[in-house]
Protein backbone atom coordinates (compact mmCIF):
# COMPACT_ATOMS: atom_id res chain seq x y z
CA UNK A 1 0.00 0.00 0.00
CA UNK A 2 2.83 2.40 0.86
CA UNK A 3 4.48 1.62 -2.45
CA UNK A 4 1.28 2.45 -4.34
CA UNK A 5 0.94 5.80 -2.58
CA UNK A 6 4.54 6.60 -3.46
CA UNK A 7 3.85 5.88 -7.13
CA UNK A 8 0.82 8.14 -6.90
CA UNK A 9 2.97 10.96 -5.54
CA UNK A 10 5.45 10.60 -8.37
CA UNK A 11 2.62 10.55 -10.93
CA UNK A 12 1.09 13.69 -9.44
CA UNK A 13 4.48 15.41 -9.57
CA UNK A 14 5.01 14.62 -13.24
CA UNK A 15 1.44 15.73 -14.02
CA UNK A 16 2.11 19.05 -12.32
CA UNK A 17 5.30 19.53 -14.35
CA UNK A 18 3.42 18.66 -17.53
CA UNK A 19 0.80 21.31 -16.79
CA UNK A 20 3.51 23.92 -16.29
CA UNK A 21 5.24 22.97 -19.53
CA UNK A 22 1.98 23.17 -21.46
CA UNK A 23 1.10 26.50 -19.85
CA UNK A 24 4.52 27.86 -20.76
CA UNK A 25 4.05 26.77 -24.37
CA UNK A 26 0.63 28.44 -24.50
CA UNK A 27 1.40 31.69 -22.70
CA UNK A 28 5.01 32.09 -23.76
CA UNK A 29 8.29 31.87 -21.88
CA UNK A 30 7.78 35.19 -20.05
CA UNK A 31 5.39 33.52 -17.60
CA UNK A 32 7.03 32.20 -14.43
CA UNK A 33 5.75 30.39 -11.35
Amino acid sequence: MYRDSKIGEIYEGTYEIQKRVIARQIFGRDMTG
